[in-house]
């Protein structure tokens, strides 16, 4: 008996040293060494759990999504996934014979899907290619998600650029379905795009795409388009005449130049600039690097503030955007606060407010690990007030974390998509400027 006992004794001496020890490893990573792991790791999402037949970007690790469960893959989602490709091939994650390889099934099988005058449905069925009903009315063309895959596709196309017949294939590839997206279709000859159209339905949905939101890449894309590119009236009567397009406001002392009341969830600063660089980007109605860094700074201040007072909130603990939350998927945000925190917010702000989103990391990999860290990275949200920890992951946020952070380390996805010639012209044509002031 007394054997017994002290061997169990020294067991938990044992497991008890073997967690200090890893809370001291944790704790004495380098920054770049911390970056690299998390950046690695929440890579897998799109290589190990991507489709095995399409190569695209499962929309959820859940299987809930929808009937047809694991055979959900999200367009928008998928176009992250190929920049996170693009990282890890640069980082020697993997070769970049793989990534080609990788990335001629993706475009391969993109190319027998379901199209609608160009444009990639929401979800698609990752075997057959057919259209999944995102809602009732919703199964035709998305010209937002269609925007977001092709962030990726032509960032894909600017870094593969060696003359093998692989990458020239997927050159190829890549130019052939660009050229096909009729985004003047998407107007109704008006100046303006429209998010939706089905063969069904037609314009059922008939929802107008106005600012401020997600998407700026949008409007970019399709006045950049070689063949059928919307003209600049599109943009500036369009998008650029939103009821929350303008705001002026100050928050906390912060200045907030467009967009919702506090600026609205964080994916709205992340989704269109994981491809255009912010960096003395410039308009008519704003300087989007300084618009991008208020609203982050404006959301992390508001999670300080706190005014709903709940459990875990704080300089360590912030970020509100779209994720699950215990009632479901919800996008979070100071004026839709349900007390849902979510890792991507704050890791995705990277090259905004580096040193704000390094405490963020550290406080997630050192403290929340147990609850949070899993085979994708950390889980997509948690609630403290609930004592809630979701370990699920979501495409569209496992995706801006890789990119945003190598945006923020190296420029890398900045520089392959400012590197078209398309999106230089595109941008030119709408007025935006790229200079230092």
């Amino acid at each position: 008996m007394k054997k017994t006992l002290l061997y169990f004794l020294s067991l938990c001496f044992v497991a008890s040293a073997t967690c200090q020890d890893r809370a001291v490893a944790s704790s004495n990573l380098s920054d770049n060494d911390l970056l690299n792991i998390v950046q690695k790791q929440t890579f897998k999402y799109f290589w190990d759990f991507g489709h095995p037949v399409s190569g695209l970007a499962r929309e959820r690790s859940d299987g809930q999504t929808h009937k047809f469960g694991d055979e959900v893959v999200t367009s928008g989602g998928s176009g992250f996934g190929i920049m996170a490709i693009i990282v890890a091939a640069d980082r020697k994650w993997i070769t970049r014979k793989d990534a080609v390889t990788r990335l001629l099934k993706i475009t391969s099988f993109l190319d027998t899907t379901d199209r609608f005058h160009g444009a990639f449905s929401h979800w698609i069925n990752g075997t057959t290619g057919k259209v999944i009903p995102f809602s009732a009315k919703d199964n035709g063309g998305d010209i937002v998600e269609t925007s977001f895959l092709f962030e990726g596709l032509l960032c894909a196309r600017q870094y593969f650029n060696k003359n093998s017949s692989a990458e020239k294939q997927l050159r190829k590839q890549i130019n052939n379905l660009w050229n096909d997206v009729d985004w003047n279709w998407y107007t109704q000859g008006q100046n303006v795009l429209y998010w939706h159209w089905s063969p069904d339905n037609g314009w059922a949905m008939n929802h107008q795409i106005h600012g401020w939101n997600e998407c700026l890449v949008t409007y970019v894309l399709a006045a950049s388009s070689p063949t059928h590119a919307v003209a600049p009236a599109v943009y500036h009567e369009g998008y650029a005449q939103g009821k929350t397009f303008v705001n002026g406001k100050t928050y906390y002392d912060i200045k907030l130049t467009l967009g919702n009341e506090y600026g609205g969830p964080l994916f709205f600063t992340h989704y269109s600039f994981m491809g255009l660089d912010p960096r003395h980007l410039s308009d008519k109605y704003a300087d989007y690097w300084q618009q991008n860094v208020n609203h982050t700074l404006i959301n992390r201040a508001y999670c300080i503030d706190n005014p709903k007072k709940y459990k875990g909130y704080g300089e360590n603990s912030w970020g509100l955007t779209a994720s699950y939350s215990i009632k479901g998927y919800a996008a979070h945000s100071p004026t839709r606060d349900l007390g849902v925190i979510s890792p991507t917010a704050a890791l995705s702000a990277f090259p905004y407010t580096p040193k704000y989103s390094m405490q963020m990391l550290r406080h997630l990999y050192n403290n929340k690990k147990d609850q949070l860290w899993g085979e994708y990275g950390f889980g997509d949200a948690y609630d403290e007030t609930e004592n809630w920890y979701n370990k699920n992951y979501l495409a569209i946020d496992q995706g801006p974390i890789v990119v945003m952070i190598e945006n923020y380390r190296t420029g890398l996805l900045w520089k392959l998509f400012m590197s078209c010639p398309e999106i230089k012209a595109g941008l030119d044509k709408l007025g935006f400027t790229k200079e230092k002031k």
